[in-house]
């Protein structure tokens, strides 16, 4: 049995991580620590039987330090981040204090505990803009370029996890994932957005550069993917998790509202937001060859579903809207 710290546990993924965990890893001890930041969303661990919520910022070194102390911490799995490309735009200043200060201090109170792992999940957009006709995925030995406040913060804390193992010894492994859709996830990200947009028969807003695209895997065929890191992993090592399946901005407006049946109308345009990378794409060979991981959800099944987790759980996302600190359609408009 293990004891497992989950970071950022309120938000799309951590919620999503800690529900599949508890269901493969009955036995296991969960913590779920989130500072629920506005798109933290408490009652989305609410069905998840067992779970210790401690409601805490992974900046505070010694609260966390003492958590994993008290608590026997095998193992962290850090989900705790920033992300919202937009915001970042506007208010960066938040993003380097999580995602790379607050990464820092995580990693300080695990190197003082013990822990056995501590896993860092980041992202593909660290390694910056992509050509839309570039045959190649980034590889995990590809360099990082990032161009937004976002993508910088997320890429100056993966450097801040693999200088704890390199000085310290920390016994880290780091995954770089595809755009994760599913259900609970807040409804500023584009899948949720769209969909709770069309519910509503409200315009959904696409960035003037339409056939800009990204790789999709379904948040459990991340979970998965994490889970036979956490397992098999080689510790220092780093995972891409992706599916090859990619879709433009366009691509996905048209399929859900293809679903809700709802009018291609609703489409209109809004200007690019500053440094709008053209496309990510992961090759995942590694993980698929090393760890025998591929994904399970197809694509069509997945989204289908997810949409129809939004159009049946009003009661989940209706108080959420206007939390958001971010009006997509005015942000980028000429002051």
């Amino acid at each position: 049995m293990n004891t497992l710290l989950v970071t950022g546990a309120a938000g799309f993924i951590g919620s999503n991580f800690c529900r599949y965990w508890r269901e493969n890893h009955p036995d296991d001890t969960i913590i779920a620590l989130d500072a629920l930041t506005y798109a933290g969303v408490r009652e989305s661990l609410n069905d998840i039987k067992a779970l210790h919520f401690v409601h805490a910022d992974i900046s505070d070194t010694d609260t966390v330090h003492a958590l994993m102390t008290k608590h026997g911490v095998d193992i962290v799995v850090n989900f705790a981040a920033e992300s919202h490309n937009s915001l970042a735009v506007l208010d960066p200043a938040r993003f380097f204090r999580t995602n790379v200060l607050g990464t820092q201090a995580l990693c300080e109170a695990a190197r003082r505990a013990g822990v056995h792992r501590f896993h860092h999940v980041s992202t593909c957009e660290v390694y910056g803009d992509m050509d839309l006709d570039a045959e190649a995925g980034f590889t995990e030995e590809s360099p990082y370029r990032p161009r937004t406040p976002y993508n910088a913060s997320k890429a100056g804390g993966d450097h801040v996890v693999r200088s704890y193992f390199e000085t310290w010894d920390l016994p880290i492994t780091l995954t770089n994932c595809a755009n994760n859709y599913g259900t609970h996830q807040f409804p500023e990200k584009v899948v949720p957005f769209f969909t709770t947009q069309a519910l509503e028969d409200r315009p959904l807003p696409m960035y003037a550069s339409t056939q800009n695209r990204r790789e999709w895997i379904h948040v459990l065929d991340h979970c998965a993917a994490i889970e036979l890191v956490l397992g098999q992993g080689r510790i220092g090592e780093t995972y891409h998790v992706g599916t090859g399946v990619e879709v433009s901005i366009e691509e996905m407006a048209d399929t859900i509202l293809s679903h809700l049946g709802k009018p291609s109308s609703l489409k209109t345009i809004v200007p690019d937001r500053p440094g709008h990378d053209r496309r990510y794409l992961l090759d995942s060979t590694k993980i698929r060859r090393e760890l025998g991981w591929q994904p399970t959800i197809n694509w069509d099944h997945g989204i289908n579903a997810t949409i129809e987790w939004y159009a049946s759980n009003r009661q989940w996302w209706e108080p959420l809207i206007g939390r958001s600190p971010v009006v997509e359609t005015s942000a980028w408009a000429s002051p």
